[in-house]
């Protein structure tokens, strides 16, 4: 198994398949952020994905956020800024992505997940796909993510998570908008995500970039608010507050 987790791209027929892994519950070093960004900049390029499916591989979780292990050993403020700016260039280069972005969400999602998530433009997910927004219990907070949560759930469903940071049911997520629908079981979420992949590949690929440009309007200040968020949370986690939280968390 890979320790250090992996992220797969196909192309067939002209639908992407983006698909993440990490042992530790499909957690995001800041190696797989990386990754996964470069590759949504370069299928934007690509002429032959004229549309694009987000995944991850297992059954239990679709993401359970950021990397504890990373978080725990950052010891400055550079390299605090740069592991939360991951999530902002994964986040931006969804959103520049001109393909529409389908995620399939097959099981719990936490955190950075949840932005990874927000930032896709159609969700499906399993009944069984909770999610939360976590980072308040570590002394750091939403901050990158937010705008691409908010953006998708609106203020009060965004500030709910935020401040009240249990489970959210997958039918919750579902009336919010962040997900659009919701299915008993993979094998029913694969057919659903399957079926508008090749609906969506059928049509106009300008049309469809046309569309994207007008559902992200409002967002182009986002390379610089993202990483403005990535300093405050480049800051807070250099806390004791937040060092102790982890510790004791990967303690149990």
């Amino acid at each position: 198994m890979d320790q250090t987790g992996k992220v797969s791209l196909t192309i067939e027929n002209g639908i992407a398949a983006v698909s993440f892994f990490h042992p530790k519950s499909n957690s995001l070093p800041g190696k797989l952020l990386r990754e996964i960004a470069e590759t949504f900049t370069e299928l934007a390029e690509n002429s032959e994905a004229k549309v694009i499916i987000l995944k991850s591989e297992g059954e239990k979780a679709f993401c359970a956020g950021a990397s504890f292990d990373e978080l725990i050993a950052i010891d400055n403020f550079d390299s605090g800024k740069e592991f939360f700016m991951g999530f902002a260039r994964v986040i931006n280069a969804m959103r520049k992505c001109p393909q529409i972005i389908i995620a399939a969400v097959q099981g719990k999602v936490v955190g950075g997940g949840v932005g990874l998530v927000s930032a896709a433009d159609y969700t499906f997910a399993v009944e069984s796909a909770s999610a939360k927004l976590s980072e308040l219990a570590l002394g750091i907070g939403p901050f990158v993510v937010g705008p691409a949560v908010e953006r998708k759930i609106g203020k009060a469903a965004f500030s709910e998570m935020s401040i009240d940071y249990d489970w959210r049911t997958a039918l919750w997520c579902k009336e919010k908008g962040l997900y659009a629908k919701i299915f008993s079981n993979n094998a029913y979420l694969k057919i659903a995500v399957d079926e508008l992949a090749n609906k969506l590949n059928s049509g106009s690929s300008e049309a469809m970039a046309e569309l994207k440009k007008v559902l992200w309007e409002g967002t182009e200040n986002w390379d610089e608010l993202l990483e403005q968020r990535a300093e405050i949370s480049g800051r807070l986690v250099l806390s004791d507050f937040t060092k102790k939280y982890i510790q004791s968390f990967k303690a149990k």
